[in-house]
């Protein structure tokens, strides 16, 4: 039987990526693409084919009231949701539910109402860099450490990569920096990222970077008890910027402590995507997608609270990775 799935925010930058990587795999699935402007989106529903769009604005109730959602098998949400409103409606239809946008402080409300009412379908919480790709990656590079102090990890966004209005916005978003969860000397801080900026070398150049509250940054220390952990956001030029191609979009993992030798170490780690951020983003929730459906060849997962670490292995993610042609190495 085929699958139906509902993109809120299909048709922007990031929405829009994720559905074309969603026909490049299953040709039979039907795309709902959602957003406040339909006609905005009717030329992609075209182009992928076994697509319509509909209308939702999730500052006006009655367009959620409205949303048909009989056999839809799962919601994507590419769009900020303050209020769970689709999350709610998914638990209380037993659909399963992606989102991109919760951050680590904006869980608990899903939480307490996945223990409440447990949800039949899987709810994947994606509030990570690039949906959870930098903590799988982190999660396999780990594996040569018999012991981590420190992770530090910066994602620099080139001002020739294209981001959606939605990332522009958190980006600069005041709320953001003034509330940054990191890990330092295995206590958990909620910091003003102004304050607690970091200088690091990337490409033979010191550059800055400001923490944010990402979903990474507790389940890596879930996964490595490492005594540090922070994730960085960087503006500067990209590797295919520099090379004089198109803005390419690069993550930088470093880990230092004691490697299963006996040796200290301290080895970073690239994740690089020619086709830029939004693209890399995409495949991450690509990923989730096909464990959710069992696109993959495995069962249909059963319900609770999902986050990509859970779905998949890191081994399992690495591969997936290396077939859509990231580049992943160690760099000196």
């Amino acid at each position: 039987m085929s699958s139906k799935i509902l993109i809120a925010g299909g048709y922007g930058l990031v929405g829009g990526t994720i559905a074309r990587h969603i026909r490049k795999i299953k040709e039979d699935v039907e795309i709902i693409l959602a957003g406040r402007n339909p006609k905005k989106g009717e030329n992609l529903a075209n182009e992928l084919g076994n697509a319509r769009v509909v209308s939702l604005d999730l500052n006006d109730l009655q367009t959620v009231k409205e949303l048909d959602v009989e056999q839809v098998d799962l919601i994507v949400s590419a769009v900020q949701d303050p209020r769970d409103l689709l999350i709610d409606l998914a638990i209380d239809n037993s659909i399963a539910h992606i989102g991109i946008t919760k951050l680590a402080d904006d869980i608990s409300p899903i939480a307490l109402k996945a223990l409440h009412s447990p949800p039949k379908r899987p709810i994947v919480l994606l509030g990570h860099n690039e949906a959870g790709i930098t903590t799988l990656v982190t999660s396999k590079a780990s594996q040569e450490f018999a012991s981590i102090d420190t992770i530090e990890i910066a994602t620099v966004y080139d001002d020739l990569d294209p981001v959606g209005p939605m990332t522009a916005g958190d980006l600069e978003s005041e709320e953001l920096t003034l509330r940054s969860l990191i890990r330092k000397e295995g206590k958990w801080l909620w910091v003003n990222a102004q304050q607690h900026t970091r200088k690091m070398n990337i490409l033979g150049k010191i550059v800055e970077g400001m923490p944010m509250g990402l979903l990474d940054i507790p389940s890596l220390g879930a996964i490595t008890q490492a005594n540090n952990i922070r994730w960085d956001f960087v503006q500067g030029e990209s590797v295919g910027t520099l090379a004089g191609k198109n803005a390419s979009h690069e993550v930088y993992i470093d880990i230092e402590g004691t490697l299963k030798s006996g040796e200290r170490a301290k080895h970073r780690t690239v994740i690089s995507d020619s086709k830029g951020q939004a693209h890399l983003t995409a495949l991450g929730v690509l990923m989730c997608i096909e464990r959710v459906l069992g696109f993959d060849g495995q069962p249909f997962l059963q319900g609770g609270l999902q986050i990509p670490e859970t779905l998949l292995s890191a081994d399992q993610a690495f591969k997936r990775l290396q077939d859509f042609g990231i580049q992943i190495y160690q760099q000196d």
